[in-house]
């Protein structure tokens, strides 16, 4: 059965020009168009689509009332269109926390005919974010047909890319047995702690890095799939929330205690053991699919830290981080992931999972806890 869209969006053209892609594939049909946030929230109450594509500037309500709204009303998974400005954004991150799925950068030129890989982009991302749909925002399943599934079956079918299964069971969490989790002591084993992220990733981050102490002990750097217009604002509504000090990277800079240092959109981020350790950005190469890639910054910290990293693969469509933590634990490092039932799009994790990569596989709601336990602080 086809995943069913409402398109959302003050333009004509864009409306017309989205529908047309999505009706190009028999798996995705459009039911409904609105062209304002009011026409939307009726539409979506009236038609139940599977997936809502959305504009954030509109007459009457704009996409984050709208959102909110529909939210509330009728929670259902929101793919956000950006402009590609600091304000696009900055309103896509609002976007994001407010409940939104995942975002894409809209360009009337790249909506043009004949424009063959934003068109696939685009129903790659409606079809990911469709299994969304019986997830709250914090990844959580709900709805009863999902809690059936649940209660009958006991190993769901993963969330994420194409029909994979899971070759080997995670670790228990807490929730699941009802013992508290024996937490890993990892101590003066650990000098680095690396992050890598994509769908969901921007609130999964947030959750984590504002609950963390001011002095906490390590450096950290985070790999976020996303454009280079965006890394910088995230940055900076990170650090205005959290204790820790969080920036986008820069060629050249330090490690240190108690900063987070955010990959900038476009580019790759490597790691030097020298100078006390440092960064070093460089262009991203066409060749490879992300930019910046969990690979890369995994894979260098293995070489400049062995031993001595531990590597957390939170939520994401795709297995980027899957070779760079293999990297890791060749070398002696940790590694974790984040668990389905807390995942937006349960991809980047299995993929550690499925390799056998995971030293702890944790909910979303433990990771802050547990690793703050496991260094000391």
């Amino acid at each position: 059965m086809a995943v069913t869209v409402l398109v959302v969006d003050d333009s004509a053209f864009f409306r017309q020009r989205v529908s047309s892609i999505i009706n190009s594939d028999p798996r995705v049909t459009v039911v409904g168009t609105a062209e304002n946030g009011q026409v939307a929230v009726e539409k979506a109450m009236q038609l139940k689509p599977d997936v809502v594509t959305m504009d954030y500037e509109m007459p009457v309500m704009n996409g984050i009332a709208a959102l909110s709204e529909i939210m509330r009303s009728c929670p259902t998974p929101v793919l956000m269109f950006s402009s590609l400005t600091y304000e696009g954004a900055r309103v896509t991150l609002e976007a994001l926390e407010a409940g939104a799925v995942d975002f894409l950068p809209k360009s009337y030129e790249q909506m043009t005919p004949g424009k063959g890989r934003l068109e696939q982009v685009l129903i790659e991302r409606i079809l990911a974010v469709a299994k969304t749909k019986n997830r709250s925002s914090d990844g959580a399943v709900t709805g009863p047909a999902s809690k059936a599934r649940q209660e009958t079956a006991p190993a769901r079918t993963p969330i994420g890319a194409r029909s994979e299964l899971r070759t080997t069971a995670p670790r228990s969490t807490p929730a699941a047995t009802g013992r508290p989790r024996k937490v890993p002591q990892l101590g003066g084993k650990c000098s680095l702690v690396v992050f890598g992220t994509s769908t969901g990733g921007p609130v999964a981050i947030q959750k984590i890095l504002t609950t963390l102490p001011a002095n906490f002990p390590v450096p950290i750097l985070i790999v976020q799939h996303m454009p280079k217009a965006f890394t910088g604002a995230f940055a900076e509504r990170l650090n205005q929330q959290c204790k820790i000090e969080v920036r986008e990277a820069k060629d050249g800079d330090r490690l240190r205690p108690g900063l987070a240092l955010l990959a900038p959109g476009g580019e790759q981020m490597m790691v030097e053991n020298r100078n006390g350790g440092q960064v070093r950005i460089i262009a991203g190469d066409e060749r490879l699919n992300y930019k910046p890639s969990v690979d890369i910054t995994f894979g260098s910290a293995s070489k400049h830290y062995p031993g001595k990293v531990l590597g957390i693969v939170l939520t994401g469509m795709g297995a980027d981080g899957r070779e760079g933590a293999r990297m890791l634990k060749n070398s002696g490092s940790t590694v974790w992931a984040q668990n389905e039932a807390s995942c937006v799009i349960y991809g980047m994790p299995q993929a550690i999972v499925q390799a056998r990569l995971a030293d702890q596989v944790l909910d979303l709601s433990e990771v802050s806890a547990t690793l703050t336990s496991a260094l000391g602080c």
